[in-house]
Formats: C-alpha cells, structure tokens, sequence
C-alpha cells in the first residue's frame, strides 16, 4: 500500500478505530503510540550486481506499558492528525511503500507491509505481514523454479531437513 492510499483510507474512515493485525488474530494492543515516522531511501546493489533505489515511509508503533489496560483504539481521525502533523514537518513521499514496525515480547521486532485492509461499521484493520527475504538476481545467481520448489518441500513441516 502506498502511503496516499493509506493517508486516503484515514481520511474516508475518521470514525472508526484503527486496529493493526500483526499475524492472524494477533493485533497490537489499544495502548499503542506512533511513535516515528521515516523517511527511508533504498539504494541496493543484489547478488547479481544489479542497482535499485525505492523510497518507503515507515511508521513505528508501540505499546505504552504504562496503558496496557487501555480498551480503546486510536481512531482513524487522531492517527490521521499525526501523520498530517509529520507531513508538515518532513514531507512523506506520496507514492512510496507504507510499512509498520512493529515488535513486543511475542513477536519480534519488524518491518511489516499491508497485506490487506477490513472494514466494520467501528473499525478499520490493517492486516499485516512480514516480507520474505528473497535473491533478487535468480537468473545470474543460477537458481531455478525446480530449486524453489525443493526447497518449499525441504523446509514443510515433518520433513526432517529443517
């Protein structure tokens, strides 16, 4: 999701609560903070010598232990003042990749991108999920979907490889 369509979702649900979904059934706690947002520019070199450059604006939540009782999200409309109050600040890139991070003694700590969003007549939830590292360079580097699907095969539950 790119970050005006995420600032565009805000926008249309003011009313609702906005709930993140980290990994199934698993949400960040309502006593969460934005507590940063970055600017981040990529500029990579992969295992086949092949340049990239992308922007990502990264949002860092967090649980205040202070509010762990806390019943109540943050609404879209606060979250919405926040990142309108940084865009100020630092301009975000529009069209730059949105991610989460995201950590708590359960899970560790990442860079997590929307999968996909739901909608109720109370909330807004993000559904979350953690990105696979991946060779960028498969042709140069020699790997072959055959390889690929031998090692999905070698890591499956009971296989005993792994």
């Amino acid at each position: 999701m790119k970050t005006s369509e995420f600032l565009s979702l805000l926008k249309q649900h003011q009313d609702k609560s906005l709930l993140f979904e980290y990994a199934p059934e698993q949400f960040v706690g309502a006593n969460y903070h934005i507590t940063e947002v970055k600017n981040i520019t990529i500029d990579t070199v992969d295992c086949g010598a092949n340049t990239d450059f992308w922007k990502e604006t990264i949002v860092q939540l967090w649980e205040s232990p202070k509010e762990k009782d806390k019943t109540g999200f943050m609404s879209a409309y606060k979250a919405l003042g926040i990142l309108n109050k940084v865009d100020r600040i630092k301009p975000m890139v529009q069209d730059a990749e949105i991610k989460f991070e995201y950590g708590n003694p359960e899970f560790h700590t990442a860079q997590l991108f929307v999968d996909d969003y739901t909608l109720d007549n109370k909330t807004l939830i993000l559904k979350l999920s953690v990105e696979k590292t991946d060779c960028k360079a498969k042709e140069t580097c020699g790997v072959v979907a055959e390889d690929l699907a031998e090692e999905k095969a070698c890591c499956t539950p009971g296989s005993g490889c792994c």
